[in-house]
């Protein structure tokens, strides 16, 4: 499994970089809104939706959506979006202290996870696309928050692999443990360090950049345990079979949608301190 986990990592992960520095932010929008709206595909099913044509009508309305946001996405209202999307994940995290809520096949249940899919999915959309069209270095600060993910997924990995003992969620996500959070937020540490001094943070700068990169990381393990839950939940173990050994496209974005509205958000703070 490692091995054809690597094998489509080191496939997909260059395409990624390439599509985040060299194409404009309609094009990245464009590709971007593609995969959020399989990932939409793929939560429907973990909510429970069976009929086919519900599952459609939830993508094609959250493709309107998306063409909505679009036009909104350098306006302030733009904000209101992102802040609605903080302000869902930590409900989530009430959410995941009573894990057993929702858990029943009902259609309020149903909807309340097509609800949260939508707070999800929507605010993180919104974030990557204006970051990414920021003047200046907006491409590299959208490499750096992906990346600022992925490297925290990884040290995870191995963390967690190696020295992992303590369950962190173990009603959740029994693989997950707490050595393996500790590593995610050691190697995104690390990463942060060195990619804000290369996008020309400095000083004080730096420091607030890196704190700002952990809770990012948090946040994005905190979307990693709500996607188990809701697997755990519908009794499967993996959300789609798009990716060989990384199973779904959710499977492989959950950490990105809880953290990038709270790295989009923060760092706009902490350009406005800059510009003060």
């Amino acid at each position: 499994m490692l091995k054809q986990r690597t094998l489509t990592a080191l496939v997909l992960a260059p395409v990624a970089i390439a599509i985040l520095l060299f194409l404009p932010t309609w094009a990245v929008a464009l590709i971007v809104s593609a995969l959020c709206l399989q990932a939409v595909w793929e939560w429907t099913q973990l909510a429970g939706l069976v009929s086919r044509p519900w599952r459609i009508g939830v993508v094609v309305a959250n493709a309107l959506l998306l063409g909505l946001l679009w036009t909104i996405r350098d306006d302030d209202a733009a904000w209101y979006v992102i802040g609605a999307g903080l302000a869902w994940w930590l409900l989530a995290l009430l959410w995941m202290r009573h894990f057993s809520y929702g858990a029943a096949p009902t259609h309020e249940h149903a909807a309340l996870k097509i609800g949260a899919c939508e707070l999800a999915v929507l605010p993180a959309w919104l974030a990557l696309v204006r970051l990414h069209g920021e003047a200046g270095h907006g491409h590299a600060w959208a490499l750096f928050a992906i990346v600022l993910v992925w490297t925290a997924d990884i040290a995870a990995y191995f963390a967690g692999s190696r020295y992992g003992t303590t369950k962190l969620a173990p009603r959740i996500s029994p693989n997950k443990t707490t050595a393996g959070a500790w590593g995610a937020l050691l190697g995104a540490g690390v990463v942060a360090a060195i990619g804000g001094w290369l996008l020309g943070a400095r000083g004080p700068m730096l420091v607030a950049l890196v704190a700002l990169s952990l809770l990012a990381v948090l946040a994005s393990i905190a979307g990693d345990l709500l996607e188990s839950l809701l697997k755990r939940q519908a009794s499967v173990k993996d959300s789609g079979t798009l990716f060989p050994g990384h199973g779904g496209l959710l499977d492989r974005i959950d950490s990105l949608l809880a953290a990038l509205p709270v790295f989009v958000a923060g760092k706009a703070l902490l350009d406005l301190a800059l510009a003060a």
